[in-house]
């Protein structure tokens, strides 16, 4: 088992500028099983749902899924936050159930409001054989990002990759820092109150004012996101709610901040997800087919005011769909699909059009949702469902590339033949992307 603190990415892992050329680490690396955790809107307390025992269900189900023995695990790659807005009170004790339950890891909140790989290595003994770990940040874009450099420079063989969310009682972003009565050593565009989806309401009105359009014109990639999802049976809609989304039910929805409705917003929940990934080589033996990581790219653009603008929004898309490309050596027409974030469903079409996928070009993605991008048709649109299909988690639409690519999606599984995919978040203005493929080539 490994010792000594886990280090952070390096910078240098991540691709961010235009002609680099194919990446390195093409041909190298692939994800073979996947695990996920039940979900849950909230925590309810007990030692079993907590955050740290879902993260261990899930990599348990990911090993499991590729065929490995636990043993044989050499690698973890995660993110070690793992709230969604909500903080455990300073004053408030950690259950006595829970303390019995597990053991300590970094900090007092290990397993319930965040998580250490010594906290996943002392309560999951059964990955004995872990030499090496890594700390991403944010989401599990970035961590699949991280653990595919990783396994292509050789610095681990079946690696682990976990992203896991806890979502604690009180309301959504008004815990930790927020709540205090002054902020210190923050920037000004992180100030409570400009949070949320103030971004993609601002984008967005820009959007409408240049190219036209209205936000009716959403409806039917909202809806087409909540179908998928509901088909999605590890997502928290299909578990917990499993209600279609109708048009009317859409247009008529309330506004949180016009032009960003209810529906337009992803919901808080509890749930874990991993992936197994290793070599082409050891992927032979193992029980899912292979899915190679093609290239990857990180977008964290600097803007001039406190928000990004439109503009830079798209000029950061077609960077990232650039990059994405070169690296993997294909173009825009070679996508079977596209599974990229959509937390706020306003800013969805600015990666379409920045990906140029099926053709869409600046200022034609909400005529382009007046088509058919059901998973039956020509164009399939997020057939993961996505935040807004499946709750807020950032990694279903990597599940489902996935699994679209091995054949099984089920009843989400794509007409066309799902051969290349690409996903990744959380926005255009910063985040991290990649593409899957079929083959190397």
């Amino acid at each position: 088992m490994t010792t000594g603190q886990t280090p952070r990415v390096p910078q240098e892992w991540f691709r961010k500028l235009e002609g680099l050329g194919e990446w390195e680490g093409k041909g190298k690396v692939v994800a073979v099983g996947v695990g996920h955790s039940p979900t849950a809107r909230r925590w309810d307390g007990a030692p079993e749902t907590s955050i740290g025992a879902l993260a261990i269900d899930s990599l348990r189900r990911a090993a499991e899924d590729a065929g490995v023995p636990l043993d044989q695990v050499d690698g973890l790659v995660m993110d070690p936050t793992t709230t969604t807005g909500a903080f455990w009170p300073e004053d408030r004790p950690i259950p006595e159930d829970f303390l019995a339950a597990f053991k300590p890891g970094l900090n007092r909140m290990d397993g319930i409001n965040s998580l250490s790989t010594e906290w996943i290595l002392n309560n999951f003994p059964e990955l004995s054989n872990v030499q090496f770990t890594m700390y991403a940040s944010t989401c599990m874009s970035q961590a699949i990002c991280v653990a595919a450099e990783a396994v292509s420079r050789g610095l681990t063989k079946n690696c682990l990759v976990l992203k896991a969310w806890d979502n604690l009682e009180g309301r959504y972003g008004q815990g930790g820092a927020a709540a205090q009565d002054t902020v210190s050593g923050r920037d000004i565009a992180s100030l409570w109150g400009a949070v949320g989806p103030y971004y993609p309401a601002y984008w967005f009105n820009q959007y409408l004012h240049k190219y036209g359009g209205s936000h009716d014109q959403m409806a039917p990639f909202v809806v087409n996101s909540k179908a998928n999802g509901l088909l999605f049976p590890e997502g928290f809609w299909a578990q917990n709610r499993p209600e279609p989304l109708t048009v009317e039910d859409y247009l008529s929805a309330r506004w949180i901040i016009q032009p960003v409705n209810l529906y337009d917003c992803d919901i808080p929940i509890m749930s874990s997800a991993a992936y197994l990934f290793t070599t082409p080589e050891r992927a032979k033996d193992m029980k899912q087919k292979p899915v190679y990581i093609m290239s990857h790219t990180q977008a964290n653009t600097k803007h001039r005011g406190v928000e990004q603008t439109l503009e830079e929004c798209e000029e950061s898309a077609t960077r990232i769909a650039h990059i994405l490309y070169e690296g993997a050596g294909i173009t825009a027409s070679d996508l079977s699909f596209e599974n990229m974030y959509d937390g706020y469903t306003l800013f969805h079409h600015l990666m379409l059009e920045g990906l140029k996928y099926r053709g869409v070009q600046r200022g034609e993605g909400l005529d382009f949702y007046q088509t058919d991008i059901s998973i039956s048709g020509p164009n399939p649109v997020s057939p993961s469902g996505g935040n807004a299909g499946s709750g807020r988690t950032r990694f279903w639409m990597h599940t489902d590339c996935i699994q679209q690519i091995q054949g099984r999606a089920g009843a989400r599984q794509i007409a066309n033949a799902a051969e290349v995919g690409v996903s990744g978040g959380p926005h255009p203005r910063g985040g991290d992307f990649m593409t899957w493929g079929a083959s190397v080539n």
